[in-house]
């Protein structure tokens, strides 16, 4: 059994910073202490002195793109780059190539990422308008989600037979997650600006087409469905200010049956950044306006929304540099995510606790994953030791996604990602991968 003992690190974790050792024995954390003193002969010795350690994050919604979209990424190239950036815990979509919407096909994706993911992992199982029978086989204790695309979907994932989507709220108890934009809204706006500019409506546009009220008229309807039906309900990458306000922050986490998620993007940037970016910021929901971005702020703080996630999806830059109506929405995001969020920190805009809370202990929570998100004793030895004072800029050189690319290229971000465990093996060091070991399949806590 494998035995590493960090030292004097700054543990970040509920709610606390302390220094503290952590031993960590085989998968698993075996004591946290002020000090430790008794440990294996042939402990490996981390001195983590003046660093941060975090426990590993987990991201809720990323695409990497396989099976059928390999051009673009992999399961081992993104979750390799997700490592690197601190997240040892990813949860897939279904949007493949084929769509995971039988669980024939679900599991084809599990067996892929036993052999090739760097970090843990799950996938969610996609709804469709026909696909209910085969839906209600997902094992709850081994599948983190049903998805279900409310507007913006590929294929024939668009969920828009109400009938249906009553029957699914009403039939399964899965946490149910999706991404709420009205179609019928997006497809008359976008009508418009065809109409005057064909294919090279201007970026700047991409707002305006996928709306506040496209947003607004899907999540309230998604809300309002999940009360009728009591179906527990997690709403995807809120990007507008008036969406805040269909969500609570009166009861806790575990209380909660309809909950929400922010990504780094609608936190980072806003409509002023298309001027410089273009389409390499073109996401769906679309990044909106400052007033929205400041507004999903408040809302992350007073606990309206509940975690913080990068909606990783990332295209090549061919396809990203075409005109408006052809560029693909969606940009990679996991190995900048957070170091991102950590210049938040160093902004004043969110502490070091409060951003554990919503990258590590928050998903760990609210999909009721088992032993991870949080450093205890007993706990997945999944953890990210972090040197807050180390810079570094992101440039094509250092990119780990198969796309090559990111929407940071020449961001200073001033804290850098030092090692990475997963499953309590070192599997990021300092900018060397161990090849040989992989992440699990998690579980998850439920009936």
């Amino acid at each position: 059994m494998n035995s590493i003992l960090i030292k004097n690190a700054q543990v970040v974790n509920q709610g606390k910073t302390q220094k503290l050792d952590v031993l960590i024995g085989g998968e698993k954390i075996l004591a946290i202490d002020k000090i430790i003193n008794n440990y294996p002969s042939n402990t490996q010795i981390i001195d983590a002195k003046g660093k941060h350690l975090f426990p590993g994050v987990i991201d809720d919604q990323v695409h990497f793109r396989e099976p059928g979209l390999t051009h673009k990424a992999t399961i081992a190239t993104e979750s390799r780059a997700a490592v690197a950036g601190g997240i040892t815990t990813f949860i897939e979509m279904p949007n493949t190539v084929p769509q995971s919407t039988t669980q024939e096909l679900l599991e084809e994706k599990f067996k892929v990422a036993a052999n090739d993911s760097y970090a843990n992992y799950s996938f969610m199982f996609g709804g469709t308008n026909d696909n209910l029978e085969e839906l209600l086989k997902t094992d709850p204790k081994k599948v983190a989600a049903i998805k279900l695309f409310l507007g913006s979907s590929t294929g024939n994932m668009l969920v828009d037979n109400e009938e249906v989507l009553e029957k699914i709220f009403s039939s399964t108890q899965m946490l149910i997650a999706v991404h709420c934009e009205d179609e019928t809204t997006i497809k008359n706006n976008f009508d418009k600006q065809k109409a005057i500019y064909g294919d090279a409506i201007p970026i700047e546009l991409h707002p305006k087409i996928r709306s506040e009220e496209a947003c607004y008229i899907s999540s309230s309807k998604a809300i309002a469905l999940a009360k009728k039906t009591g179906a527990r309900l997690h709403v995807f990458h809120l990007s507008t200010g008036k969406e805040t306000a269909l969500f609570t922050n009166n009861i806790p986490l575990e209380e909660k049956k309809i909950t929400a998620e922010v990504c780094i993007h609608h936190l980072w940037f806003d409509d002023k950044d298309y001027a410089k970016k273009g389409t390499l910021i073109k996401w769906n929901p679309a990044v909106k306006t400052a007033k929205d971005k400041e507004m999903l702020w408040e809302a992350l703080l007073d606990d309206r929304i509940d975690v913080i996630a990068t909606d990783h999806a990332p295209h090549t830059l061919e396809e990203k540099q075409q005109v408006y109506t052809k560029a693909p929405s969606g940009g990679p995001l996991v190995q900048h995510a957070l170091v991102a969020m950590l210049e938040a920190v160093k902004m004043n805009k969110i502490s070091l606790e409060k951003l554990v809370e919503k990258m590590c202990h928050n998903p760990a929570i609210l999909f009721q994953i088992d032993k991870r998100g949080f450093i205890k004793e007993g706990y997945y030895a999944d953890l990210v030791l972090v040197d807050m004072h180390k810079s570094q800029v992101v440039e094509k050189e250092n990119i780990l996604y198969k796309c090559g690319w990111s929407p940071f290229e020449g961001t200073k971000f001033n804290a850098t990602v030092l090692r990475t465990f997963v499953n309590g093996n070192l599997i990021y060091d300092r900018g060397v991968f161990n090849e040989k070991i992989k992440g699990k399949r998690i579980e998850f806590n439920r009936s």
